[in-house]
């Protein structure tokens, strides 16, 4: 199974869009995007300096905008630009904060221009609520993952992604983050982000109320493919959930974490990272550490090539090869179990809930990633798992 990845703001770099305008029809299509978005993305993209393009207004839709564009250009992934109907089992997909709102058009939840127009939408909203109070974000790398939440929670800040790999964003007022970095917890350290605000927190409000008021003019469609969301790493198998999910996820922590963890479950062998590339690529190297998964950042046209290898290459595997005997449910975090109450031998369609994982601090839900049979419960109620011990053995269901 290949996974595609879709960046979210944070990834943008100076003149990012200029390497790739050499592409056909590339010019066009980002003036088109500008013109939806509000924003002269083209120019913002080629010659806008570091400050410029750390503007959530116009950073978010010109993030969005670019992914969108590779995606477009490989041909080969599925999407409203150019949509082949499939049996959705070939790719999943996965976006990072904003990065969700490609994943939702590359699914054919929304189209590109819903997608663009409503993520220019929630980078204005997003920042005006930014104005109202000064507010910041801070990386922390590192440390016992218990006593890094126990830290931010103590200076009065909110763990806004869990990002995996060791990694966990702090985020709120700024004298709380500067404590944070002057007392970081044991062996950790804090960087502090260049962003304008706590995303992911209380503090965006007011940029979620404006988008619940405006999602209800959207008509979704459901996924065309495996979508994984934010909030819990979890398929989502609706256009109306996803939209749900989008909207909520702006004032809650982004569990990149659980995405990740998703995808080992779902026996991922190759990832493709969309421009601008290089944050999620590096996530999942380091949790996949020695997983012999191939991990692609699209960082230049020269890439395409082999994006376009490991697309054919799916899309030439065997059934055999896509459905294996059985496959594991792990835990996406540590923490006491609570199993669903579903007999083993039911038929689980992607997104079923199957229980949740109990923490010091917080409770993470645990989902089928994709359609089985529930072969056999490996935990019991009040067990204690680690990240990554198995829960539950699936059995994939071969579609007729």
């Amino acid at each position: 199974m290949l996974a595609v990845l879709a960046p979210g703001q944070g990834a943008q770099k100076p003149g990012m869009l200029s390497a790739w305008l050499d592409l056909p029809g590339a010019e066009p299509f980002f003036r088109w995007a500008g013109a939806i978005a509000d924003a002269d993305l083209l120019t913002l993209g080629t010659e806008g300096d570091a400050e410029a393009i750390t503007d959530t207004a116009v950073t978010q839709p010109l993030v969005v905008a670019m992914s969108l564009f590779v995606a477009r250009e490989l041909g080969g992934l599925p999407g409203p630009v150019a949509h082949v109907p499939h049996d959705g089992r070939d790719v999943v997909i996965a976006g990072h904060s904003v990065g969700e709102l490609t994943a939702a058009a590359l699914a054919g939840v929304l189209s590109v221009e819903a997608a663009i127009a409503l993520t220019a939408v929630r980078g204005r909203a997003m920042a005006a609520a930014c104005d109202r109070t000064p507010t910041g974000m801070s990386a922390v790398l590192g440390g016992d993952p218990d006593e890094v939440l126990a830290a931010i929670e103590e200076h009065g800040l909110s763990p806004a992604n869990m990002n995996g790999a060791g990694q966990i964003v702090a985020a709120g007022p700024l004298d709380g983050l500067a404590a944070l970095e002057a007392d970081p917890p044991a062996k950790a350290r804090v960087m502090p982000l260049s962003v304008a605000g706590a995303f992911h927190t209380p503090f965006m409000a007011s940029a979620r109320e404006e988008l619940e008021g405006l999602v209800g003019g959207l008509r979704p469609t459901d996924p065309s493919r495996l979508l994984l969301s934010n909030a819990d790493g979890a398929a989502v198998d609706s256009g109306a959930e996803t939209l749900r999910r989008l909207v909520s996820q702006v004032t809650s922590p982004v569990r990149f974490d659980a995405c990740l963890a998703t995808l080992r479950e779902l026996g991922v062998t190759a990832v493709i990272e969309l421009p601008p590339a290089g944050a999620l690529a590096g996530l999942a190297k380091r949790e996949w550490r020695g997983a012999g998964i191939e991990i692609l950042a699209l960082t230049g046209p020269d890439d395409l090539a082999r994006a376009r290898e490991l697309i054919d290459a799916e899309r030439g595997r065997s059934e055999a090869e896509h459905f294996p005997d059985w496959r594991m449910v792990v835990a996406p975090a540590r923490g006491t179990v609570s199993p669903a109450a579903i007999a083993e031998g039911t038929s689980l369609p992607a997104g079923t809930p199957l229980g949740c994982i109990r923490g010091r601090r917080e409770e993470v839900n645990v989902s089928a990633g994709y359609d089985g049979v529930l072969a056999e419960w490996l935990v019991h109620e009040g067990d204690l798992v680690d990240a990554g011990d198995p829960i539950a053995r699936l059995y994939p269901e071969v579609p007729a």
